[in-house]
């Protein structure tokens, strides 16, 4: 996990920390939240994870909506399916993609948004 100047992990929001727990409870890999707060954005952070098949990249959004839902929480906007083989859900403060490994390498979100603060999430978030 990423660590600040002062040694100490950045706290990451309650609906970051239960979007990816949800994401694992589906065995996504490669979880990763991007900080946006210090850079011109339309949102604070980005959670980007990797499904193995498009059945599973379903899987890993619906987990994802439901565990938000379950907190009263729903997608402003929600784009793409398994065909597309990315699935963005947007909450304003927070936009979570789902990619297939060949996606999410081909799209480089985290080398796209290279100035944000890039943290690992560990399997045992929270």
């Amino acid at each position: 996990m990423h660590k600040d100047p002062t040694g100490v992990a950045p706290a990451l929001p309650h609906d970051l920390i239960r979007a990816a727990r949800a994401a694992f409870g589906r065995k996504a890999t490669d979880v990763v939240a991007l900080d946006m707060r210090a850079i011109p954005s339309f949102t604070d952070y980005f959670l980007i994870c990797t499904a193995q098949n498009s059945r599973q990249l379903q899987a890993v959004a619906d987990a994802i909506e439901q565990a938000l839902r379950d907190e009263g929480h729903r997608p402003a906007h929600v784009e793409g399916d398994e065909r597309s083989e990315w699935i963005l859900l947007d909450y304003f403060d927070m936009v979570v993609h789902v990619f297939t490994a060949g996606q999410r390498q081909f799209y480089a979100l985290e080398r796209l948004w290279g100035a944000a603060v890039r943290i690992v999430i560990p399997d045992q978030a929270g």
